[in-house]
This record gives C-alpha cells, sequence and structure tokens, in this order.
C-alpha cells in the first residue's frame, strides 16, 4: 500500500515511515525542508516536499493508497501557527484526500481534542484545532481513524494497548501510536472511528477489535 505521511520528519512521523516499510508497504514522507529528504531515504521512505498549510497539496497525494496525518506545529510556535498547521493544514490534506477519491485517512489528534477543558491549560488552544480538523474529517465520507493518544514518551513499544471513547489520563510510547495507526489502516474495524489511547494490557489488533 503506497501511504503518504504528513510530518514525516517528526518523532512519530519517522516512526510511521519505518514501521511502514518494515510491514511490507510503500511509504512517502511529507516533509517541508529539502534537507530533511535524507533521513527519510534512511528510514526506507520516499520523500515529498510539500506544505501542508498551502492549499494545493493534491500533486503530494495524487497516487496514494492512504494518508496519515501526524504534523504538529510544535510547543514553541504561536497559536497562529497552530491554526495554521493542526487545523487548517489537516483539512487541507483532507480536502485533497477526498477530492482524489483516496479513501483511507488516519489522524494523529490528542487525548481532550474532543473536550479541551478535559486537557492542561496550556494545551487548550491546540487541543480547539485538533477537535475542529476532527470534526471536519468526521464530516467525510473517507474511511478515517481518529487516533487520540495520551501523554507521548520515547519508551520502548509494548505493542498493549488500552483504547476507549474516553480512558483515564496516561501515557504511551510514539512508537504504539505509530503501531496503532498503522494497524488501523487495514482494519475495517478501526474505520469511521475516533478513540483515545494509553499504554493498556491488550494487543493493538485486539483492542482495535473492541472500538
Amino acid at each position: 500500500m503506497k501511504v503518504l505521511v504528513a510530518g514525516a520528519n517528526g518523532h512519530t512521523g519517522r516512526l510511521l515511515i519505518q514501521y511502514l516499510k518494515e510491514d511490507g508497504h510503500e511509504p512517502y514522507g511529507l516533509i517541508r525542508k529539502e534537507e530533511q529528504k535524507a533521513k527519510i531515504e534512511e528510514l526506507g521512505g520516499t520523500p515529498v516536499l510539500a506544505d501542508v498549510t498551502q492549499q494545493d497539496v493534491g500533486y503530494a497525494v495524487k497516487g496514494m493508497d492512504a494518508v496519515m496525518f501526524a504534523a504538529g506545529s510544535g510547543a514553541s510556535t504561536g497559536a497562529d501557527q497552530t491554526e495554521a498547521v493542526d487545523r487548517d493544514g489537516a483539512i487541507n490534506l483532507i480536502k485533497a484526500t477526498e477530492n482524489l477519491g483516496i479513501k483511507k485517512f488516519i489522524m494523529l489528534s490528542g487525548m481532550g481534542a474532543g473536550d479541551p477543558d478535559r486537557g492542561p491549560e496550556q494545551l487548550k488552544h491546540y487541543l480547539e484545532m485538533k477537535g475542529e480538523a476532527d470534526d471536519y474529517l468526521r464530516s467525510t465520507e473517507l474511511d478515517y481513524t481518529i487516533v487520540r493518544p495520551g501523554g507521548l514518551t520515547h519508551e520502548e513499544s509494548t505493542s498493549k494497548i488500552q483504547v476507549g471513547e474516553t480512558v483515564e489520563r496516561g501515557t504511551i510510547p510514539r512508537a504504539d501510536v505509530a503501531k496503532t495507526m498503522i494497524a488501523a489502516l487495514q482494519d475495517p474495524n478501526a474505520y469511521h472511528k475516533t478513540f483515545e489511547m494509553i499504554s493498556g494490557d491488550t494487543q493493538i489488533e485486539e483492542a482495535l477489535k473492541t472500538l
């Protein structure tokens, strides 16, 4: 499967490229800077230069079987960049995916995006923007999955998670989030679903069957 990963140079994005390749997929890494190409190639992906904050990103999506959004404005940017990337950039990519007839879209969101008051005050605007992007995705005809993890860590993968419409606040390795997003690609039970996730006791594939 040809899969485009937006935000491919981020921590989770790099893991997505690596694991997609290991699973036999053909990953394409959407990046904004020329100097990021080498890292994507090293991980086994094909770099695609594009900026999701620009309206026309159809050329980057064309020919793909699925699209994953793992881009983010970053903690050090202002509210304007959060709006431009986390909301508007995601919506631009969703529109391009739908316009080209590609069905599968996996969104990396955040715990509390459906209810920003549940999250820390400093993340409220970010969660609001993620929530608006999620709402737009749910309004489409795409086979979407919206993944809302708790606090992300760099710990080793356990491949065991807890999922639910809402779950208690906790943490989860980025590696397990990436693996869950990839598993959701090919599991119809995960389509048209929005769920929160943290580390747990259930294997990823089994957890997705409970949604």
